[in-house]
């Protein structure tokens, strides 16, 4: 089954990603890795995008469906793949099913904009260890401080209140549109993300099987 997961910034995307590669035994592939590992291999459209990437420019569509058709070829892909990332804008979906990137299903995370920013803002971090926090979900003992090894939390620049907002408007600019794109094909099938990571998991897997 080849899948592409939709989901605002802080909807735990990642997390569902990784719950359905581990029940059906297919690959996650994000357009950072994907590049990563095709300018490193040295394939025709990885020297292309690490000439875009030298000059300071953004990688066209072209080149990263290119990588795309290449990545999806190979073993680990034959029962299927997960696209996360990708696409992020219609013209970039009506590019996928140009190039003849066959899509069964589009799963959306929804998680409304106030859990979010609330699940975002509120989040801390240990610079030296990496522990995390939330200020209201999970608070280490002693406000500020890790637990685990006593260094000061803060919160990281993509977790800043204005970060998350202006986060939040691109996607609902540029991303979200795909959700009208799929559902006019009937491959749309959207998830309420619950508080509950684990009931989200299961709703998100029955979406994915149903």
């Amino acid at each position: 089954m080849n899948l592409i997961l939709l989901g605002a910034p802080g909807a735990g995307k990642g997390t569902q990603a990784e719950v359905i590669c581990n029940e059906l035994k297919i690959p996650t592939i994000s357009t950072g890795n994907m590049l990563r590992a095709a300018v490193k291999a040295g394939t025709e459209y990885g020297l292309k995008a690490k000439a875009a990437m030298d000059a300071g420019d953004l990688v066209s569509d072209d080149i990263v469906i290119g990588i795309l058709k290449d990545r999806i070829k190979e073993p680990d892909a034959q029962n299927g793949f997960i696209l996360d990332g990708f696409p992020r804008t219609v013209p970039q979906a009506e590019a996928l099913d140009a190039m003849g990137v066959q899509i069964d299903k589009v799963v959306e995370i929804f998680v409304p904009d106030e859990t979010i920013k609330q699940r975002l803002s509120g989040r801390r971090v240990c610079l030296d260890c990496g522990a995390t926090y939330h200020v209201d979900f999970k608070p280490s003992k002693v406000e500020g401080v890790c637990d685990a090894c006593g260094h000061e939390l803060v919160i990281r620049k993509d977790d800043q209140p204005e970060t998350v907002l202006s986060r939040l408007k691109t996607y609902h600019e540029q991303t979200a549109p795909l959700k009208d794109y799929y559902e006019a094909q009937g491959k749309l099938v959207t998830v309420e993300g619950q508080e509950n990571v684990e009931d989200t998991s299961r709703l998100t897997l029955a979406a994915v099987k149903g």
